[in-house]
């Protein structure tokens, strides 16, 4: 195993700008991440708007990390996925059908917890 000659804080500096490129890819490829990232500006804008408290931009803050890191999990998956086993296959469809499950899990989670946040101030 060979050691890396350079610092440790070289090396964060370099994880970060790898994440950073990432993340380019993640929104250059993915329309769903576009889609998530229209509503994640819209409920920031209706935070704004409907002065909501500091809890309640946690909540809102987490959650939409939440659902946006999780796509970008499933997205991860996928390729993953798509590269061991290019052709149609049944259990290559069964992980890609669960990674969407998961973020089908977060997105519903970040609905619920949009209407305990806004249907009060909406009605």
């Amino acid at each position: 195993m060979t050691e890396s000659k350079d610092s440790f804080l070289v090396n964060r500096i370099k994880s970060v700008g790898w994440a950073v490129k990432g993340a380019i890819i993640l929104f250059k490829s993915e329309a769903s991440i576009k889609v998530q990232a229209v509503i994640a500006i819209l409920v920031t804008i209706a935070g704004f708007y409907f002065n909501i408290s500091s809890t309640e931009w946690l909540i809102q803050v987490a959650m939409i990390g939440l659902v946006m890191s999780i796509e970008g999990v499933n997205t991860a998956i996928e390729y993953i996925a798509d590269f061991i086993h290019p052709e149609r296959h049944n259990g290559i469809g069964r992980i890609k059908d669960v990674a969407a499950g998961a973020v089908f899990i977060a997105s519903i989670s970040a609905v619920v917890v949009a209407i305990i946040i806004y249907y009060p101030k909406i009605f």
